[in-house]
């Protein structure tokens, strides 16, 4: 049984140009076994029940959540990837809760790492291809990369996407920053060998970029590569709302957005910029 966390953010100052509402965001974290996308997809949904006991309205699951990095067999996995995000957003218009996972999808003779966004009405709002694809495990050789920024105006607010190794390029971070986004969302296979790092580098999103983040990373052991979990929900100051620790569970927290406000005012990164210096 998945295992549940939650905390509580208060409500600071206002400001027009940020939405005045709060919403509970949801991270989910399990041992995905490879290639077995009937048992993932039970792992899944039973971990989107628990969140949905809770009114969560946002929910963000690891990378590749259907089937992992089963490379050899990716096509014959995205003839079902439409299946999935079908009973995905079934589920989403039945709970009214919105989805963000990263799977493997196929356009044209190409594999896309692809996180797709499902709103709370069920519909299928974006799809983000990973940019940057991790040579070290060979990712590039088996999908695409994918060569565009994507931002959302959801019911939720406006929502940025990353996909795991994307979190080690500020830039991408900052594009969506620029393009207005209040939430980051990452799904992610991040190794426990890097484990600080992930703390690191979702905690710098969180502050450079004075926005919430919310992200999950998977459990178990796959190969060599061991996985801790860690899926970790920002404020805008990088304060940890809450974290998963490193076993199947959920983990959820109220995201205050007047909380963006505060960071913005305090501290005016974007206004104070000097692009004409560095550029865009």
């Amino acid at each position: 049984m998945l295992r549940v966390f939650w905390f509580a953010v208060s409500s600071f100052a206002k400001d027009t140009n940020v939405l005045k509402n709060k919403i509970t965001a949801g991270v989910v974290q399990f041992d995905i076994k490879k290639g077995q996308i009937e048992n993932n997809l039970d792992a899944v949904f039973e971990a989107l029940d628990t969140l949905a006991m809770h009114q969560v309205s946002l929910a963000v699951l690891p990378e590749m959540f259907s089937c992992s990095f089963d490379n050899e067999n990716l096509k014959q996995h995205c003839l079902e990837t439409d299946k999935t995000v079908e009973r995905l957003c079934c589920f989403s218009q039945k709970h009214k809760m919105a989805i963000a996972g990263s799977l493997p999808f196929k356009k044209g003779n190409r594999i896309f790492n692809t996180s797709v966004f499902i709103d709370t009405d069920g519909s299928l709002k974006s799809k983000y291809g990973k940019i940057h694809l991790f040579r070290l495990t060979r990712e590039d050789k088996f999908y695409k990369a994918g060569d565009q920024v994507r931002v959302v105006d959801s019911s939720l607010g406006r929502i940025g996407f990353m996909i795991c190794y994307d979190l080690r390029f500020p830039e991408l971070a900052r594009s969506l920053f620029l393009q207005g986004a209040q939430i980051i969302v990452v799904s992610a296979q991040w190794p426990e060998s890097r484990q600080m790092h992930w703390e690191i580098l979702t905690r710098a999103r969180a502050v450079e970029n004075q926005l919430f983040m919310v992200c999950s990373n998977r459990t178990g052991k796959e190969g060599d590569l061991e996985f801790s979990g860690g899926s970790i929900v920002l404020d805008p100051f990088g304060t940890v709302l809450v974290k998963a620790g490193e076993k199947e569970n959920t983990a959820f927290a109220e995201l205050d957005f007047e909380k963006i406000n505060q960071a913005r005012a305090q501290i005016p990164c974007m206004s104070d910029r000097r692009q004409e210096i560095y550029g865009k």
